[in-house]
Parts: C-alpha cells; sequence; structure tokens
C-alpha cells in the first residue's frame, strides 16, 4: 500500500512481516521487503486497545510493518487533528524516531483532519477505511468483486480529491484570476462521479443476474444456510468441511482438511481472504442445503464497503438459517467485540431478524477447561473445529432441528404411473416412510412448505 501525500498512487502486493514486529510498540525494522513502516496512532474513549491491535494486523495484511502505536485517551478525536495537539507533536517525533514514513490511523478521518494531519506531521497519513479498502483491492478476484471494491474505493475518494493541480491555480478575485485548477479538480470529481454511476449500473445487472439463479434455486425450494461472521474466524474452513463431511460424495464423520477436492473454497489464515460468495450442495437428514459463504465483517467496516457488496450481502438476507461463526480461541472481551460488529452490520443490511445458530469454531486450539467454560457461558452456542471435523454431527442436527418449522407433513398415496412426481418427492423431502400397496406408494414424508401444493392431488383424505 503506497499513498503520496496527495493521496493513493499505487497498490502494493502483500507480503509478511517480520516476526520480531508484533505492533505492540517500538520496534526497529531490519526487512528489506518492509519499504513502508507505519506508526499506528489511536483516540480511545477507554483502556481497550484490541481495535489499535487489530489495525496492525489489517496492516500487516496489506504489506506494511508496523513499528509503533501511539494512544490517547479521550472521549471524541479533536475535530481538526484527531488527536490533540501535544500527542501530535509527540506523534511528530516518534515518527522521525522509529523511521517511520505512514501514519496510519485507527477510525476513519474526515478530509480536514487527514489534511491538517498530514501538514502537522510532514508524511502521508492513513486511516482505517483506507487500509481495509486496499486490503480488499489487492484480494478481489472476480470481477465482480473488482467492480464492488472499485466503487467502494471511489465513493471514498470523491471527497478528497486535492491538491492535485494546486500548481494551477491562480487566487484572488475579479476579472481573469478563474485559473484551470479549479476547473480541472471539477472536470475530476465529475469524471469519478461519472464512473461511480456507470459502477452503480453494471452492479445492478449483477443484482440482476443473481437475482435470476436465486429465482431457479427457489424453484427447487432447497433450504439455504449462510454462514456470516467476523474475518478470519474459519468460515471457509467451515464451509469445506461441511461440503467434505456431507456433501454429495463425502460422509459423516470425514474431516475438512481430508478432504482435497478441487471444488473445496480456498483457505489461508489471514484478514479478508475470502471476498466472493461461494455456494455448495450438501446432504443432511437426507434433505439437500445450499449452504454459502460470504465475505467476512471487522470493527469499524466501511459504510462504502457495506453498501458496495450489497449484491454478495444479498445472499445473507435471504438465507433460511444464518451461522455467526465465532472464534473461540478469542478471549470473552475480543469474541464479544467481533460478535457486537457482526451484529451491527447485520442489522444494517436489514438480516437482523433471519434465524440463527452461534458456532465456536477453532475448538482444536483449545484445553478442556477453556472448552467446559464455552459451553457454560454460550450454552446454545455449537462447539466444533472446521479443520478436524469435531462438531460437525452436532450442527447438521441443529441446522435440521432450526429449519423444521419450514417442513409440512404430508400422508400421500402416489400412483406407480407418476414416477417422476415420487422421484421428486425423494429428492426434495429426503428420508422418508413408504410402503407398496395395490392402488400406488403410500407415502409419508416432510416437505419444504412451499412445495406441498405440487403433491396435493396425492393427498390421502
Amino acid at each position: 500500500m503506497d499513498r503520496s501525500r496527495n493521496g493513493r498512487s499505487a497498490v502494493t502486493p502483500s507480503s509478511s512481516p517480520p516476526d520480531h514486529l508484533n505492533g505492540s510498540g517500538p520496534a526497529t525494522v531490519r526487512s528489506p521487503r518492509a519499504r513502508q513502516r507505519a506508526l499506528c496512532i489511536a483516540a480511545l474513549p477507554d483502556a481497550d486497545d484490541s481495535s489499535v491491535r487489530e489495525l496492525g494486523e489489517l496492516l500487516r495484511t496489506a504489506g506494511v510493518a508496523v513499528v509503533g502505536e501511539l494512544l490517547q485517551r479521550r472521549e471524541q478525536p479533536h475535530p481538526n487533528t484527531y488527536l490533540g495537539p501535544g500527542k501530535v507533536a509527540e506523534a511528530k517525533q516518534l515518527a522521525q524516531e522509529l523511521d517511520a514514513n505512514v501514519i496510519a490511523c485507527d477510525d476513519e478521518l474526515t478530509p480536514r483532519q487527514e489534511r491538517n494531519l498530514e501538514a502537522e506531521l510532514g508524511i502521508p497519513v492513513v486511516d482505517r477505511t483506507t487500509v481495509i479498502l486496499d486490503i480488499f483491492a489487492a484480494h478481489a478476484a472476480s470481477a465482480e468483486g473488482k467492480l464492488q471494491v472499485e466503487l467502494a474505493q471511489l465513493e471514498y475518494n470523491l471527497a478528497r480529491m486535492r491538491g492535485l493541480w494546486s500548481h494551477l491555480e491562480r487566487l484572488g478575485g475579479g476579472i481573469g484570476t478563474r485559473g484551470p485548477g479549479e476547473s480541472q479538480i471539477e472536470t475530476d470529481r465529475r469524471l469519478a462521479r461519472d464512473r461511480i454511476a456507470a459502477l452503480r449500473r453494471r452492479l445492478d445487472h449483477v443484482r440482476g443476474t443473481r437475482a435470476v439463479m436465486r429465482a431457479e434455486r427457489e424453484r427447487a425450494a432447497l433450504p439455504t444456510v449462510a454462514l456470516a461472521g467476523y474475518t478470519n474466524a474459519g468460515k471457509s474452513t467451515l464451509l469445506n468441511a461441511l461440503t467434505a463431511a456431507y456433501g454429495r460424495g463425502g460422509r459423516a464423520g470425514q474431516s475438512g482438511a481430508d478432504h482435497q477436492a478441487e471444488r473445496d473454497r480456498r483457505v489461508r489464515d489471514r484478514l479478508f481472504h475470502t471476498l466472493d460468495p461461494t455456494t455448495r450442495t450438501v446432504q443432511i437428514g437426507g434433505r439437500p442445503h445450499l449452504v454459502t459463504d460470504t465475505v467476512g465483517f471487522i470493527r469499524k467496516l466501511p459504510h462504502q464497503l457495506v453498501d458496495a457488496f450489497g449484491a454478495t450481502l444479498e445472499e445473507t438476507i435471504r438465507a433460511d438459517v444464518l451461522l455467526h461463526v465465532l472464534d473461540a480461541s478469542a478471549t470473552e472481551d475480543e469474541m464479544e467485540a467481533m460478535r457486537r460488529a457482526v451484529e451491527e452490520v447485520l442489522e444494517e443490511i436489514g438480516a437482523d431478524s433471519s434465524p440463527r445458530v452461534l458456532v465456536l469454531n477453532k475448538a482444536d486450539l483449545l484445553d478442556e477447561a477453556a472448552r467446559q467454560e464455552l459451553r457454560l457461558r454460550h450454552p446454545k452456542a455449537v462447539l466444533l473445529s472446521g479443520v478436524t471435523g469435531e462438531g460437525l454431527e452436532e450442527l447438521a442436527a441443529r441446522i435440521e432441528s432450526e429449519l423444521r418449522h419450514t417442513l409440512c407433513p404430508l400422508d400421500l398415496l402416489v400412483p406407480y404411473a407418476s414416477g417422476s412426481s415420487l422421484a421428486e418427492l425423494h429428492e426434495v423431502a429426503g428420508e422418508l416412510a413408504r410402503r407398496d400397496t395395490p392402488e400406488g406408494v403410500r407415502v409419508r414424508a416432510l416437505v419444504p412448505a412451499r412445495l406441498a401444493s405440487r403433491f396435493a392431488r396425492f393427498a390421502v383424505a
């Protein structure tokens, strides 16, 4: 992630930081790959600095080394310089001592705060939103993902276009003083607005395409399950484990680590590795279910990204059951902060009323005492491991239980001549009780309520 004094100019590939950089304080950068060295600053109302540590992880994901932190306790950030005047002077001195060449702020800065900070510190300043957008831009792989990220970046940077043409400006008033610098910045803004409008039209087309695909799935009336949760909570690993254990050709109890099929969701231990939604078919209770993995959330998630990824997040809104995946290896305070962050985004997109199951992932990293404590604190949650496959059977049973209210009991007599209807019944009902009679096949089954009308003509009075 590069940034000039006048704005972002380039994106560098993600790279791993040196092992001795942990973001908790000053450090010496010796790696030649650490071309950008960031000093993290934050204005916090309390002593909880977990958000700043998370900013360090975001920077490392973006390929930036963290050389130190500077925190100030204050209820609200300073309206002009984010930090107070004394802390700004301290930050300037500390950045020189640590040889930092970029300042990373833990909150989204207003254009005025960013401009004043850069003027005071003499080095580029980036905020949390810029870092997250940079990571999304680097990780976007599909055409849809790239469109969504570009839209979010343009909307964020539109209000921050400044200074690029200051050498052409003429100051003063009266005839002849309106220089080309003013018209050029307006031209840039108009071009950006035109591009935003074009991206929105293309994303509307994407949303329409997704609606057609969703309509096809809804016609089949397959139950849908969505994975939602904090970034790097193991959602993609869990999807792979479910596909391995209950997918077509999979068997219950098989771990995600053992499943090496090409259809596996690519996983990696880094923030926002997964941006594009992936849907897999799994067999639970003898009935096919659609399970979708979506983009992860994070504290202070930029609203531009939530808006831009509306078409992607729509899969979460329409799911019959939502699996809220949490990292069980985190501390209780961190888990609660992650849970609140996800709940806030779900409420923002309108998915807060969906039936949900709390899933505590990464149980393989816990000892028995920690597991018992989690079971006491979250008695309704499912404790599992997407890596070892532990707890998957409990999760499958919980999904089946949550969806039972969507099923309708039917008592049918299907003539032998209606073999296609019987085959469809086997597909949508999964396990059923059947008995051959002279008149046809007597069937008792639970089918999705949306499909009950298809078999009404076979109902036994």
